[in-house]
């Protein structure tokens, strides 16, 4: 049924009227047209192939030659299916959602999740159609060239589930089946470097003892392809594309247009990023799931919501944990390094790959694998203002001269209880920016970053402004509070990650955080119970943590505002 559903959607591309209004871009859209699919779609289509619909607005590319070959998707005339009604608002938005690209710093076919976040349709439904075929994977001779299905050429059934490719356990996510049957691709062929000068040409520290010998189809179709093709900007570039760059909507109610923050960001924005994320994690689910499976529509409003299985951790909110669980970085790179090499031996060859070397290939892999397991698994998940409906600055914000040495760690006090969902926790944040802006007289709320317990950071002041939270110390170090009173209790296990480790981790990696920075409660530096007596026992056993800074004298701290109050000993919400 799941497969029909997929198929079905080519159809509904190619006989939409591209004029058709559409709903709002939201995920529950996205499930809204499944379910309408799954309704309509007899079980006598479900053999058919998955999806087609992926190339509907372009027909070439490599991407695209990927899932002809990867997923068998083939060439159709329109005239060949019989697509099934969907009312013209579902058709309006499932050909605005075909096909991601970033164009003149707007992001198409993206859509807006329950928790917050932006998701890339096509790299989480081309995750899904892998899943659904088993996880297939192919054999990758070095020396041979294989040509694409649309050229007319028969291969071998590819029916493998892929060998293990995860690092380690995690709830809800097992281990593949290690029984596996490969298939060669064009084994006589000539290789694909054929003519081309020095293609034995090494990068520094370029090292290819190790070749690739599968491709895993759910990996390739989702990050190994477009990590590869994005890093690979000539043999001897070693550059490092901007990765993970999110973007803000024109409205949370009914979003129809996706600005991103910098307007030269490279495809691999935070948007796209989460929706490989997600085809990877469901992808996987799906190949280890006996039938009958769950409906697609079912199995998405799950995961972009409570959780698959009514698991929690099993969720879109924790994608970066579950995903980086799925997969090693060495086992990645493999999978990059060998998709540029199918993509090498694929008709018609990618130019940039034409002439590259084995050696050449395999430090492209490395260096996209590096950046993206360190700066985006690696690194939190981080709402901007824009996404929690900040208000604007009142004032002109001083920067800070980075990079800082301290970690100030508060709690909010107020709110008390922990907010464990985007809205509640969008809410928590535009109730004390009104609280330190209306009532304290402050330019903008205090806090440079607030962590929730739905799995996100959400940007205060940020990374680049003073703010105002440590009176005395503003101008010295990031305040970072968690949502909620940990007087008596403590945070939940992923704030607290968030707040110990990757958070800053990723600052020092970015040269916003000195590399022997001093993280200290709020207590510490100012007359207050903050961050309440369960947390601070805690901080006390971390690393970076420090008892002996002394606090400053107030009079040698340049204030942003002269109306920030003096320090009090409660309520803990007067930062400062």
């Amino acid at each position: 049924m799941a497969q029909g559903v997929l198929w079905i959607l080519l159809g509904l591309l190619l006989w939409s009227d591209p004029g058709t209004a559409s709903l709002p871009l939201l995920m529950d859209s996205v499930i809204q047209a499944l379910a309408e699919l799954e309704q309509k779609v007899p079980a006598a289509n479900a053999s058919h192939t998955a999806s087609a619909w992926l190339l509907s607005a372009s027909n070439s590319g490599p991407h695209n030659r990927l899932y002809h070959f990867l997923l068998g998707v083939q060439s159709l005339d329109a005239a060949e299916l019989d697509p099934y009604p969907l009312s013209p608002e579902l058709q309006g938005l499932i050909k605005e959602v075909a096909q991601h690209d970033v164009r003149e710093g707007q992001e198409y076919g993206v859509v807006l999740a329950p928790d917050g976040s932006t998701v890339a349709v096509e790299p989480l439904l081309a995750g899904l159609e892998a899943g659904l075929q088993g996880r297939k994977v192919i054999n990758l001779p070095l020396d041979s060239t294989a040509t694409s299905r649309e050229a007319g050429v028969t291969f071998p059934d590819i029916v493998a589930i892929a060998p293990d490719v995860k690092a380690t356990s995690t709830p809800g996510l097992r281990d593949a089946s290690p029984e596996v049957t490969t298939a060669d691709i064009g084994a006589n062929s000539p290789d694909a470097t054929t003519g081309c000068p020095d293609v034995q040409a090494s990068l520094p520290d370029a090292k290819a003892k190790t070749p690739p010998t599968m491709v895993d189809s759910l990996l390739a179709v989702t990050l190994a392809g477009n990590l590869g093709l994005t890093f690979l900007q000539g043999p001897q570039t070693q550059s490092h594309p901007d990765l993970g760059t999110e973007g803000c909507w024109d409205q949370l109610s009914a979003p129809r247009t996706f600005t991103l923050l910098d307007p030269k960001a490279s495809l691999l924005t935070t948007a796209f990023l989460n929706g490989a994320l997600d085809g990877v994690i469901l992808g996987d689910y799906l190949s280890r799931t006996p039938e009958p499976r769950p409906s697609l529509s079912h199995l998405l409003s799950q995961y972009y919501g409570a959780g698959v299985a009514r698991d929690p951790g099993f969720r879109s909110n924790f994608r970066r944990q579950n995903g980086a669980a799925l997969t090693s970085a060495s086992i990645l790179a493999q999978q990059v390094w060998g998709t540029l090499v199918l993509l090498q031996r694929l008709e018609p060859v990618h130019s940039q790959l034409r002439c590259m070397s084995q050696e050449q290939l395999a430090q492209v892999a490395a260096n996209a694998t590096k950046e993206f397991t360190e700066a985006f698994l690696g690194c939190p998940a981080i709402h901007p203002r824009c996404r929690w409906g900040a208000a604007p600055y009142q004032g002109r914000p001083t920067p800070l001269q980075l990079p800082l040495g301290f970690l100030y760690v508060h709690h909010t006090y107020v709110p008390a209880p922990p907010c464990t969902d985007f809205a509640r926790c969008a809410a928590n944040m535009r109730s004390m920016q009104r609280y330190h802006q209306d009532t304290q007289g402050w330019e903008d709320i205090g806090y440079s970053f607030v962590v929730g317990s739905d799995g996100y950071v959400y940007e205060g002041r940020g990374w680049h402004w003073v703010g105002a939270h440590t009176l005395g110390h503003n101008s010295r170090g990031f305040g970072v509070a968690i949502v909620g009173n940990y007087t008596a209790a403590l945070p939940t296990e992923a704030a607290l990650r968030t707040v110990r480790d990757t958070l800053p981790s990723c600052a020092v990696r970015a040269g916003l955080l000195r590399p022997d920075y001093a993280l200290l409660g709020h207590r510490q530096l100012v007359r207050t119970d903050c961050p309440g007596d369960a947390l601070f026992h805690l901080l006390r056993t971390w690393p970076h943590f420090t008892a002996t800074v002394k606090p400053r004298p107030a009079r040698s701290v340049s204030r942003r505002s002269r109306r920030e109050p003096p320090p009090r000993t409660l309520p803990a919400t007067d930062l400062q």
